[in-house]
């Protein structure tokens, strides 16, 4: 089972620019040194650099570097934040999106839990939908094909989510026609 939240870094990216366009710059959080935060780490670059976006990239290993990021993204004048993907930032999605409002900056997450603990938006892989596919997977085997032959899967349901009422704390209105395109609207 493959999740895709690090492949949609370039299109959350883009989402965001569209939901703060006076953000002149987006502080970015990765956490380094694996295989997928490397990738999404280069595939941002590559997307702010054909759009010229001005990104503050920011490694963070750790719960207390989270704040740090957060205090140095704020001094720094980010007028939006890209919280990262995979299990680290998602088993500190509540510190992420605690921090970020407390500093009052516009927030894009990589799943639909980030919104739904109040961050302001969400682009990502629909969890339950790819557990639930995981676990059609599991039974395959379990009914005795070997894993060996199957396929990879990988996550095809994606999530855009806007929480409308921390976009409003933050002093956020949204063209209509962007609220339209969301799969969700939290009110």
């Amino acid at each position: 089972m493959v999740f895709i939240s690090g492949d949609l870094g370039a299109k959350r990216l883009g989402l965001l620019r569209q939901l703060v366009p006076q953000a002149t710059t987006i502080a970015v959080l990765i956490y380094p040194n694996t295989p997928e935060t490397e990738a999404e780490r280069k595939d941002l670059l590559a997307a702010a650099q054909a759009t010229g976006q001005q990104l503050l990239v920011i490694d963070v290993k750790s719960a207390s570097d989270i704040a740090a990021a957060i205090t140095m993204a704020a001094a720094r004048g980010a007028g939006a934040l890209l919280g990262g993907t995979g299990p680290f930032f998602f088993n500190n999605r509540a510190l992420l999106v605690e921090l970020a409002g407390r500093h009052a900056i516009p927030a894009m997450y990589s799943t639909r839990e980030y919104s739904g603990n109040g961050g302001m938006a969400s682009y990502g892989a629909n969890l339950p939908d790819a557990f639930r596919q995981a676990g059609i997977y599991v039974g395959r085997i379990l009914k005795g094909e070997k894993p060996a032959d199957l396929p990879v899967i990988q996550s095809t349901k994606i999530d855009f989510i806007i929480n409308l009422k921390t976009a409003k704390t933050l002093g956020l209105e949204f063209h209509p026609q962007l609220l339209a395109t969301a799969d969700e609207v939290i009110e």
